[in-house]
């Protein structure tokens, strides 16, 4: 009996063994991060604006996962997404606060939001996150915003000179509860300040060529006729300062809702910000001024302007004639060049000189097939005691570092009388790392004028790997392959 109770007794300890064996290879404690989407539309916007781009992020998410999860075992990833449609003519804290219970209702307690606006949506959401509106400022680890009304847009001109507000209640036909005061006169800067603080931004912008670009004029109108804008928004109100911003080319207000390339392009970015991928972010590189005013003759005044050059030296020539009798010239060579600098235009100007007894006769670079050559030569003649001056200024191309290239550029009239503009814009070279910039304009006459501002920006890779930053929750799954959850979520408004 003793022998059999011992048989017993081993035999349910091995039994006991070989299942806790067994479980424990089906199951291990893994820490399950959720990436919870919520798209955003605009003003006058519906569920289907965001349709594209959120199908896109769904269709490249799961290449981004994998590779995630094999580089940091015992890390699941699971996605939720929502995409609703709001009432999209309120102001921007009913907008805020509607989106605050859209989200709780739907992914209540969650966090690890990426809250994806456009336009109007965008701007609501840094409000709603910068202001903790339902308790946001806790729940969500990014924001994106495209093509977002970011700044205030009483400070920018409209055409004919009129109001905002009137414009944008017909541009969009709306009912106007309040949005396109919110959308005129409300700055988010300081939200999205807080944003990228204390969160993630990030910023996708777009705009035309130049400020009278007939791109993306709706029914031939530019509204906003003195700023490269993409139709609805211009460009330097589409983001502030602290935004990773994204420039994606030449493209309308909405192009991203039907064009792939645009939507798939942004899904790509948006997924490389999360998972940690390197991006290419538009960052200030040079800027400046300039101004003009037409003559007093009826008509119509052009100019053609190289900006983004760099002064590399100037001075003031002068000689004198000693001699009672005769005239008499001089040679002379001015300026240098820096190490690796390239040569870009000089000005040259007599000053203080009797115009028919002294005079510049003759003025080019010393060697006028060698770029890197930035002498001047000079050529000057004074009539008997007189005296000659002359400045000259030597500018060289605007060259970013080694290795660094341009991304865009931006060009406004920031004050002026009407009937001034700025008719086209373009590099001067096709040199990547050159920020020089041509610029066409023009004012009719008489005595009206503008002034402008230009910015260049240069491109730098940034890597921010969102995911690192979010919390996993410790779940116990299958060893048989990992359980990804993409679920979704729609509605629409009646």
């Amino acid at each position: 009996m003793k022998r059999l109770a011992l048989l017993i007794a081993i035999g349910l300890f091995v039994q006991l063994g070989f299942c806790s064996s067994a479980q424990s290879a089906l199951e291990d404690p893994v820490q399950v991060k959720e990436l919870n989407f919520v798209f955003l539309h605009g003003a006058g916007g519906s569920i289907c604006d965001l349709q594209l781009l959120a199908d896109s992020i769904l269709e490249q998410l799961p290449a981004h996962i994998l590779d995630y999860e094999q580089s940091t075992p015992g890390t699941n990833i699971r996605v939720d997404t929502l995409n609703r449609c709001y009432p999209n003519d309120v102001d921007i804290d009913t907008w805020a606060n509607n989106i605050a219970d859209n989200i709780d209702k739907h992914f209540h307690d969650e966090k690890n939001l990426i809250l994806i606006g456009h336009s109007a949506g965008g701007k609501a959401a840094l409000y709603a996150v910068a202001h903790n509106v339902g308790d946001l400022a806790d729940k969500v680890a990014l924001v994106v915003t495209i093509n977002s009304p970011v700044k205030s847009l009483d400070e920018y001109y409209v055409t004919g000179g009129g109001s905002v507000l009137d414009y944008c209640r017909a541009r969009w036909l709306l009912s106007d509860r309040g949005v396109c005061n919110s959308v005129a006169y409300y700055d988010s800067s300081q939200d999205g300040s807080w944003v990228s603080s204390n969160k993630h931004w990030l910023a996708f912008i777009s705009g035309e060529a130049a400020p009278s670009s007939v791109q993306f004029d709706i029914g031939g109108i530019d509204a906003w006729p003195r700023n490269m804008d993409d139709s609805a928004i211009p460009i330097s109100a589409q983001y502030s300062e602290g935004a990773d911003v994204i420039y994606y080319g030449e493209y309308a207000h909405s192009d991203f809702r039907v064009l792939d390339e645009v939507a798939g392009f942004m899904a790509e970015q948006i997924l490389r910000y999360l998972f940690g991928g390197p991006i290419e972010c538009s960052v200030f590189a040079s800027g400046g001024a300039f101004e003009h005013k037409a003559n007093w003759l009826p008509g119509t005044d052009y100019w053609e302007d190289v900006v983004g050059e760099v002064l590399i030296g100037n001075g003031r020539l002068e000689h004198k004639n000693e001699s009672y009798i005769k005239w008499q010239e001089w040679e002379d060579v001015v300026g240098e060049c820096p190490p690796e600098g390239k040569r870009s235009s000089y000005q040259v100007s007599r000053v203080s000189s009797f115009p028919f007894l002294t005079s510049i006769q003759e003025w080019h670079w010393l060697s006028p097939d060698n770029p890197e050559d930035c002498r001047l030569y000079l050529r000057t003649r004074a009539a008997p005691r007189n005296r000659v001056q002359v400045d000259w200024s030597i500018y060289r191309q605007g060259l970013l570092t080694m290795g660094i290239k341009r991304d865009r550029y931006e060009v406004e009239i920031v004050t002026g009388t009407p009937l001034t503009s700025i008719t086209r814009v373009s590099w001067v070279t096709d040199d990547p790392r050159d920020l020089r910039l041509r610029i066409w304009s023009q004012a009719e006459s008489p005595f009206r004028w503008f002034k402008a501002e230009w910015r260049a920006y240069s491109k730098e890779i940034r890597q921010r790997k969102v995911i690192d930053e979010i919390s996993g929750q410790a779940l116990l799954v299958t060893t048989q392959g990992s359980q990804q959850l993409i679920a979704g979520r729609e509605d629409c408004c009646n």
